[in-house]
């Protein structure tokens, strides 16, 4: 990802999140998202945040990206582990089920066992069975870790999932 993909990738954060939260999280705060303050979020924090963070695209016909994919060390509380975390993951919506999310899940998973990281993790909406179904059919599994998030005034609960990297 550059710099000049950050309106794209924040419009692709935005739909993703208006498509995918939908029913839990409250219409309000989805409606409210605003693609342009996004994208000046993302490139500055590509342009001076954490290194280790990796942002990768996928680029479709016409030169349109059709999604992102974020992804650095796990973040166990305010300390970096030795394993990687998947902090995000978004297509366009009329994208998803075509196969996309896969190649950019395992271009992802492949990326940190590369590095050398034992796990990877990733946080998803206890809820949303469609994308737990999703992380689980590319081999990852619950563990048993439940957080909440506030988000527009309502408490949403994450299942934590981890897939392990070696071998």
């Amino acid at each position: 990802m550059t710099a000049d993909d950050c309106a794209e990738v924040a419009e692709i954060r935005i739909r993703g999140w208006q498509y995918a939260y939908k029913g839990f999280v409250p219409q309000p705060y989805l409606d409210g998202l605003d693609i342009a303050a996004d994208a000046d979020r993302q490139r500055a924090r590509l342009l001076t945040g954490d290194r280790r963070v990796v942002n990768l695209v996928v680029d479709g016909d016409g030169g349109k990206l059709l999604g992102w994919v974020a992804l650095g060390p796990y973040r166990d509380g305010g300390t970096h582990t030795e394993d990687a975390e998947l902090y995000a993951l978004y297509l366009r919506p009329r994208h998803i089920g075509r196969g996309v999310g896969r190649a950019l899940l395992a271009s992802a998973v492949r990326h940190c066992a590369a590095a050398g990281h034992p796990r990877m993790y990733l946080w998803v909406l206890k809820d949303n069975t469609r994308a737990r179904r999703f992380y689980e059919r590319a081999g990852f599994a619950a563990d048993g870790a439940e957080e909440a998030f506030e988000v527009g005034g309502a408490v949403v609960p994450e299942v934590r999932y981890v897939k392990d990297l070696r071998g």
